[in-house]
């Protein structure tokens, strides 16, 4: 599977921005989809997750109440709608698909990724 996100940009502290993962074969509605992120320095690191069927999501401690993870299985797209963004959610934003069908949070679990896209808020 290819994965190719996008929809990142610069925005002030307090906006909204909604990024899109869009998937390449037909096996997409299959597996649990993640959303990464990684700030200059640091680990990458979970940000949410979504079920194959979109029943099921996860988020880090971080994002939980400001971000929404979602998915288009007609599509083949996800999505991760970001609310109060907050300076400390500048990063690159990966979308990755997991092994399995869960929401899983566990960076293992996924096996393909796609190049990211930045994500900066001012403050």
């Amino acid at each position: 599977v290819q994965l190719q996100a996008s929809g990142g940009g610069v925005v002030q502290a307090g906006g909204s921005l909604r990024l899109s993962c869009a998937a390449s074969g037909n096996t997409f509605s299959s597996y649990g989809m993640g959303w990464f992120r990684q700030a200059p320095g640091k680990e990458r690191e979970f940000v949410a997750a979504i079920s194959w069927r979109g029943r099921n999501s996860n988020y880090a401690d971080s994002v939980e109440g400001r971000f929404t993870v979602s998915r288009d299985n007609a599509k083949n797209m996800v999505y991760l709608q970001m609310n109060s963004l907050k300076p400390e959610d500048t990063a690159v934003y990966y979308c990755a698909r997991a092994r399995n069908q869960r929401a899983t949070m566990v960076r293992s679990d996924f096996d393909s990724w796609g190049q990211g896209t930045l994500v900066t808020v001012s403050s």
